[in-house]
């Protein structure tokens, strides 16, 4: 869909005032293929996309996503989840900084994003749109080029998060101090360690959901949540979607086993 001359123009002054050039943005992050990166208008429709954020959707051409929302492109919770976060920077103004998201952009292939989205405002202070990018979080370094004793603690989170598990904890485990262990873990994978450990305990969650028959409690607390409640809300918090939800979407495989089960499913991720 081509976009139209008003909201063009409507968008280029707001960048305008923002001193944003558009255009510049728009070819630097086209060469940033595990970053999304985008504009949207006062109505949360794209004006500016990169070809990261059109692949990841499976169009052809930025044609196809500009002057449409998230919801318009995607079916779902996969386009609702963007359009409700966007409706609430637009209508709040609270900017959502690094917020870690899971995503499952074909069947049986879960992306980890970041994702960050701050307000556009005219010389008045107005809201006249938003400005975002969302990072891929990618494969953590070689094990030969993490530090043994690091390793050794990133391998305990891996099998034992279902424990009490706390990022001083992990740290005393490396031998290193807390601020240490913090700057290499954002090295290697780019989250921060509480983020590091929810992504271990919510993609181990997603993939029991979608491997085994499991009761959601049972696979809470064999995943590290207290009870079902606080694992419905950190699951949500990720993907938009509770666990029972997100079950009926994926489906669950018709095999039995109990907590073994879950964690077997969850080291295939």
């Amino acid at each position: 869909m081509p976009l139209d001359p008003t909201l063009s123009a409507s968008n280029v002054a707001v960048l305008a005032a923002a001193a944003i050039d558009r255009a510049l943005l728009e070819e630097l992050f086209d060469h940033t293929p595990d970053i999304a990166f985008f504009i949207k208008d006062a109505a949360g429709r794209y004006t500016t996309v990169n070809h990261s954020l059109v692949e990841r959707h499976g169009l052809r051409s930025k044609a196809e996503m500009i002057g449409r929302r998230p919801a318009d492109v995607c079916a779902g919770s996969f386009g609702r989840i963007p359009t409700e976060q966007d409706a609430d920077v637009l209508r709040t103004g609270r900017p959502i900084v690094e917020h870690l998201e899971l995503h499952w952009l074909l069947p049986h292939r879960p992306v980890w994003c970041l994702t960050t989205k701050l307000p556009l405002r005219d010389a008045a202070g107005k809201i006249r749109g938003l400005i975002g990018i969302s990072k891929d979080v990618r494969a953590p370094l070689p094990p030969r080029e993490i530090q043994p004793e690091i390793a050794a603690a990133l391998l305990h989170l891996e099998t034992n998060y279902a424990e009490p598990i706390s990022p001083s904890r992990l740290a005393r485990l490396a031998r290193v101090p807390p601020a240490r262990f913090g700057r290499v873990v954002k090295r290697i994978f780019g989250l921060t360690p509480v983020q590091l450990i929810a992504k271990t305990r919510i993609a181990a969650g997603s993939l029991a959901l979608r491997d085994t028959p499991r009761a959601v409690a049972e696979i809470a607390h064999a995943c590290g949540f207290s009870d079902h409640s606080a694992f419905t809300r950190a699951f949500r918090a990720a993907t938009g979607v509770t666990p029972t939800e997100f079950r009926r979407i994926h489906g669950a495989a018709p095999v039995g086993g109990g907590p073994e089960a879950v964690r077997r499913a969850a080291r295939r991720r």
